[in-house]
């Protein structure tokens, strides 16, 4: 079976179990500051396992495009090196919320497995739960006497708490598991080993293929379990592996879900990959290293492009901080794996996803709509990260420089240390500089010792070791965050939003958290039986502002959602928190959002009318100062562009268009008239669809209701955020009456200035015209001034064991100073001058070395540089023959024209 037919086949299984099929979550998640990516089937059910949302079936069937490259669930280090670990995979899953468990789950799972898909019986394997004495959690007794009636006791397996009783962290609903594994290995190696000793047991060919997970407990924030209020399934099957075995192959990778890639980068390559070619985890017995590595390296290509253009499609771009900055270390990974073992030195991955497109896009069409965006941002991801390994490759060199010395001290050093017969051991990249390639160079620690070998020199991995560690010390320490249980005030009850229509109502506390996070501080959590502030969301920060009893009043700082329920967040606690408190919204606050937010639907439609509807949006900000907009265009907005803009939206303002919202209409009626759905977004069967005129769009944000209440719309700044992403800055209502009054006293100040002229724009030119005549007067007599030193200086030159040495402070900036440094030194052959000077009161050096000096006694300026930089307190570098630096302390200055003489004694 193809693996499309796979994947319809397991649908609908499960759709004529009384399922109903439900679309791919996005892969990078928004509303859930828990995780950062959907790392597994339940993470967009977890409000229904929690109780705090319905959903539309008791029984859904999906596959959802899952990514495990952080927190407790990463296995990027593990892609590439093994034939089925993935970064991006799908996980086939079926649900049950409070309908059906084990005695419907468990035969289901056995009848689509082997009458549906007829795979052999005899090489299936279960596993249940053995109990776990700790969280007083019995052995699952019903899985095993449901297992008993399809498959015999001898492949049947007790599983631990490790194995069999799944959490997705550390905290949150989980329960036993049964899982089901297949072994896929030959004949004659069954009968060789049993592959009941396999399971669990990382073999690549006896693998795990269904995990039926029984939500039935919530993990408390102090270890311990309570029930859940009711009990619900949870089904992941991989996908990829199903269809490894469905394929008769051995390998993920040798599937119709990995091929085309793969042959596509043989095309590009000219390379070939050679289908699983590991009989376990980095066993190189079968072919030779070399062959290996090739494998690997194709491998994580064709796993990574899918991970980086499946987030690209939904919303992620790879950036430097967040989500952004791991999909961007995701595709370096693979630009790293081809420019060393596939020598590829030119960008070649963006052209694997039209493949990808074609094959994925007819199930997830997302990834052919955003097609030409993806393709375009993975394309200027690679150029930039060349670059970036160039500039590695050159410090490296640097660094090789300095261990080795020249030619001429290399055998000095080896005659002092004569009962060393490897040399390299007394040369040594320090683990410093190694974790420095590797965190801003993206060198990876095997790439720089391979370099290293080559030039017999060897590594401190133990020293990048530590500051590996103390990086991710810092990281785990600025996130960390520990929240306590819910207090529960107010059993079973459910909150209610009423946002929309009030910004002030009573309300009572129903749960109460304590959060303690390294970069907040403590917080509390605070859910009400109603409220009228509304959750950040849809690009829109959260309302502030009060909640008021008779005896006390609380700062309410911020609101955000979290698994379907509306969090207050407060730096204290009330007194009585069982008291009926008046929940107030700052409105001035709000009103200033809703500006932003309204003016923002309508520059969507004022760029696509504009631009072309090629623009979409891919994220936004709307806070009470400004609005920001990220939208999908290949080419900068020019002025004109940018005035037709506002033009479009302020006369829209102006049109006084009244809000026409609709809180709960059908998803595919509001599509069908016209409404702008996000991708990246999850929405409900049922929408909120906002409308202004032409502009129509699903929405679950505040916006005002008029156009009129805007007053005003202006563009500050226009640029890009990534290859064809570009950002609009702009602010509406009072800011914009503040920016026009800034620029009225700024425009009268440069009157002032100019004596009040009765032309300004006349005063200016000529001010400008007058400035670029003195600027070329100050030109030429610096460069008399340069000539004139210049010719005095040759005279101050000393012959120091044949090098013409000059060392001197000159009065000059620090471009002259430069400029002069070179003037000199080719003045004379064999030259070594280092000149110095200070400007505003910062000091800079700069030394320039004849080239023959460089090639015959290894003196470098680069290194001259960072040496004598230290007297400065300042850093530098450039050429071996040429290079610049500057510091902070110019009273250093008298030590470096000191020392300087040093590199050539």
């Amino acid at each position: 079976m193809k693996s499309q037919d796979i994947r319809k086949a397991y649908l609908q299984f499960f759709e004529s179990k009384g399922h109903t099929i439900v679309p791919s979550a996005p892969i990078v998640l928004k509303d859930d500051p828990t995780l950062m990516f959907n790392n597994s089937g339940m993470a967009q059910f977890k409000e229904f396992f929690l109780g705090n949302g319905t959903p539309k079936s008791p029984r859904l069937t999906d596959t959802q495009k899952c990514l495990r490259v952080s927190g407790k669930h990463n296995d990027l280090e593990d892609v590439g090196f093994d034939t089925y670990h993935h970064t991006m995979f799908e996980m086939l899953g079926n649900w049950s919320f409070g309908d059906y468990f084990k005695k419907e789950a468990l035969p289901w799972a056995w009848e689509f497995l082997t009458d549906v898909l007829k795979l052999d019986k005899d090489r299936l394997y279960v596993s249940v739960f053995e109990g776990s004495t700790e969280d007083n959690v019995p052995f699952d007794q019903e899985a095993w006497d449901i297992w008993k009636q399809f498959v015999p006791e001898d492949r049947i397996i007790l599983g631990n708490k490790k194995d069999n009783f799944w959490e997705m962290g550390d905290q949150g609903p989980c329960g036993p598991c049964s899982e089901i594994h297949i072994d896929l290995r030959t004949d004659e190696e069954r009968a060789a080993v049993s592959g009941r000793s396999l399971v669990n047991a990382d073999h690549p060919q006896v693998v795990e293929i269904w995990n039926n997970v029984f939500m039935e407990f919530n993990r408390k924030a102090d270890g311990s379990l309570e029930k859940l209020p009711a009990q619900h399934v949870d089904t992941g099957m991989g996908f990829e592996r199903l269809c490894m075995a469905m394929q008769n192959v051995t390998s993920n990778y040798d599937t119709d879900v990995f091929t085309p890639l793969i042959e596509k980068v043989e095309e590009i390559t000219g390379l070939k990959y050679t289908p699983n070619s590991v009989g376990t985890s980095r066993d190189l017995s079968v072919q030779d290293e070399n062959q290996e590595k090739i494998n690997i390296a194709i491998r994580v290509i064709v796993d990574h492009v899918r991970a980086v253009a499946f987030a690209i499609a939904d919303g992620q771009v790879p950036s430097s901080g967040g989500a952004g900055y791991v999909i961007r270390r995701i595709l370096r990974r693979a630009i790293r794996y081809g420019y060393s073992f596939l020598n590829t030195s030119e960008p070649f991955i963006y052209k694997l996803v039209e493949v990808l497109a074609n094959q994925m896009g007819e199930f997830f069409p997302e990834i052919k709509n955003q097609e030409q965006l993806v393709t375009i941002v993975i394309r200027e991801e690679e150029k930039s990260f060349l670059r970036t390994l160039e500039q590695g490759l050159r410090l490296l060199d640097e660094e090789i420089l300095q261990i080795t010395g020249n030619e001429v001290l290399m055998p000095v050093i080896k005659e002092l240390n004569p009962e060393h017969e490897n040399f390299e051991e007394l040369l040594i990249l320090n683990g410093e500089k190694a974790f420095e390639l590797y965190d801003t160079f993206g060198f990876p620690l095997d790439l720089t010792a391979l370099i290293l070998r080559e030039k017999g020199i060897g590594l401190d991995e133990e020293g990048f070791n530590v500051c590996m560690q103390k990086q991710k010390d810092r990281s785990r320490a600025a996130s960390q965050v520990s929240t306590e249980d819910w207090s529960v005030l107010i059993p079973g009850n459910v909150e209610t939003f009423v946002g929309y229509d009030q910004t002030q109502n009573d309300a009572k506390i129903t749960r109460i958290r304590k959060v303690d996070s390294k970069k907040d501080g403590i917080l509390y959590q605070i859910v009400l039986d109603n409220t009228p502030f509304y959750p950040e969301g849809g690009g829109q920060v959260g309302d502030k502002g009060t909640l008021v009893s008779a005896n006390e009043t609380i700062d309410i700082i911020d609101t955000k959602k979290e698994n379907n329920l509306i969090l207050h967040f407060a730096k204290q606690l009330p007194e009585n928190v069982n008291a009926v408190f008046t929940a107030k919204v700052n409105t001035d606050l709000r009103s200033a959002s809703s500006k932003n937010h309204s003016a923002t639907h309508l520059m969507h439609l004022a760029l696509r009318t504009i631009l072309g509807t090629h623009v979409e949006q891919k994220g936004s900000l709307v806070n009470p100062t400004y609005l920001r907009f990220d939208f999908s265009h290949f080419s900068k907005v020019t002025d004109e562009e940018l005035r037709q803009v506002e033009a479009f939206v302020n006369t829209r303002i102006a049109a006084q268009l009244p809000l026409i919202e609709r809180r709960s209409i059908p998803i595919q009626q509001a599509l069908d008239e016209g409404a702008m759905a996000l991708f990246g977004e999850k929405y409900g069967d049922n929408v909120r669809a906002i409308k202004f005129g032409e502009s129509m769009e699903l929405c679950g944000g505040i916006h005002v209701n008029n156009t009129a209440d805007i007053w005003q719309f202006k563009i500050v700044s226009e640029g890009a955020v990534a290859a064809g992403i570009r950002r609009i800055e702009a602010i509406t209502g009072d800011a914009v009456k503040d920016f026009y009054t800034n620029q009225e006293n700024t425009l009268a100040e440069i009157k002032e200035t100019l004596k009040n002229p009765q032309d300004i724009l006349k005063s200016v030119v000529a001010l400008q015209d007058d400035n670029a005549k003195l600027k070329k007067q100050l030109e030429q007599l610096v460069k008399e001034k340069i000539d004139g030193l210049s010719a005095s200086l040759v005279s101050e030159f000393q012959d120091i064991n044949g090098i013409n040495f000059l060392v001197k402070q000159v009065d000059l900036s620090m471009s002259s100073t430069k400029d002069l440094t070179q003037a000199i030194g080719t003045s004379k052959p064999n030259s070594f001058v280092v000149l110095a000077s200070i400007e505003d009161g910062l000091p800079n050096i700069h030394c320039y070395i004849a080239k023959e000096l460089v090639a015959d006694k290894g003196l470098n300026a680069g290194n001259v540089i960072r040496e004598l930089g230290k007297l400065i307190d300042g850093n530098g570098g450039g050429q071996p023959f040429f290079a610049s630096g500057k510091g902070k302390k110019a009273n250093g200055i008298a030590a470096v024209l000191e020392n300087a003489v040093s590199f050539i004694k």
